[in-house]
């Protein structure tokens, strides 16, 4: 019996915002990604875990969020985008 599978971690970027990192005191843009931990069996990815973290383009550190967090997030980058 032959079986196929394997594991990873697929990252996306939601929104980008800006403000002051809380490690290193920066004012820099903050990444928003998505990371969908993925089970590929016979060739259908299956997600069993999903993460929302806020990443400093500045000194890389990286902050949990939850999944209400994300969505503000993307919201706030919408109405800044449409104010300008």
């Amino acid at each position: 019996m032959l079986l196929i599978f394997g594991s990873t971690i697929h990252e996306t970027l939601i929104t980008v915002v800006t403000f002051v990192c809380g490690y290193c005191r920066v004012d820099a843009r903050q990444n928003v990604l998505k990371r969908s931990h993925r089970f590929t069996l016979f060739f259908l990815p299956l997600s069993f875990s999903t993460r929302y973290v806020n990443q400093c383009t500045n000194c890389g550190a990286e902050t949990a969020l939850s999944p209400e967090q994300a969505r503000n997030a993307v919201a706030w980058s919408a109405n800044r985008s449409s104010v300008r």
